[in-house]
């Protein structure tokens, strides 16, 4: 057992090693090589949010950030199916650097990365073709109030451990679910395809899904489909607030990002209004 040391030798001994380690940080960041990219962890096939070829949300607002700090944006590509966090933004070689510095689409909450402020927030959402007798549908209130024996022949592609499952679980839909794997292991499979191909198919007759991927998919068929924002309810939540992820200690680039996020809320809003995101308000932000 270590003896015990008096506390004024314990202050002593923590202030001087808090001046070691000051001391020591500040060199660090006097050192610290300027960056020379805005380097990016995507998943290469995960439209509308980001792509091999640049062209989903998170790539267009990594673009408006490369402008801000003058700096080139560099991807380094994984599927996200596969442990995402330690393959891109925490994967170092000896002698190597990261190959990344920002995960530019995170959940609130997500505690593998150090979280930023949000910059956007939006809500699961019930996707509907028009022309299939569900026309009168306005909201999830609407569709829940059709004729049973409509109602009950209706197949709803949603995907697993998703609050859609908790949904028709709570609503005794059950029966009417045809569930879709959230991370499939074929990194050909994207998100987008149960709309894209499976509703547009008739595999399945509405579809509840994440927002930002009901709102994008349905702007491809522009007139074909109705997309309705769900209401959190007793039980099951719908919204939720998307931030930017860094590496845990680098509080001096969070503070940085932050920053650009506050900056770029025009331009923020802009891009996701291009891609049809739903966008809902704070309800803790109502309530204060």
């Amino acid at each position: 057992m270590k003896p015990h040391r008096p506390a004024c030798l314990q202050r002593a001994a923590f202030g001087l090693a808090l001046a070691l380690l000051t001391g020591s940080v500040a060199a660090q960041a006097q050192t610290e090589p300027p960056r020379k990219a805005l380097r990016v962890c995507q998943d290469p096939n995960n439209m509308p949010f980001s792509s091999l070829q640049a062209k989903g949300i998170e790539n267009r607002i990594a673009e408006v950030f490369g402008r801000k700090l003058q700096l080139p944006v560099t991807y380094y590509s994984y599927p996200q199916r596969f442990a995402f966090v330690r393959n891109t933004l925490r994967f170092k070689l000896p002698e190597q650097d990261y190959p990344c510095d920002i995960m530019m689409g995170v959940p609130v909450g997500f505690d593998q990365v150090s979280v930023t402020k949000p910059y956007y927030r939006s809500a699961y959402a019930l996707v509907i073709p028009l022309g299939i007798g569900l026309d009168h549908v306005q909201s999830a209130q609407d569709f829940l109030r059709t004729d049973p024996a409509r109602l009950n022949k209706l197949k709803i592609g949603l995907f697993d451990r998703s609050p859609a499952s908790q949904w028709v679980h709570a609503h005794g839909l059950v029966d009417q679910a045809v569930v879709y794997k959230m991370l499939d292991a074929d990194p050909a499979q994207y998100p987008g395809q149960i709309i894209d191909i499976h509703l547009k198919n008739r595999q399945i007759d509405v579809a509840v899904v994440w927002g930002p991927i009901a709102g994008y998919f349905a702007k491809q068929s522009p007139g074909s489909l109705r997309v309705l924002p769900l209401k959190s309810e007793a039980g099951v939540r719908f919204d939720y607030p998307i931030a930017m992820g860094v590496r845990h200690g680098e509080r001096e680039w969070k503070q940085q990002v932050e920053s650009l996020i506050d900056q770029s809320q025009a331009e923020i809003l802009s891009i996701l209004q291009e891609f049809g995101v739903p966008l809902v308000d704070d309800p803790d932000a109502r309530a204060r």
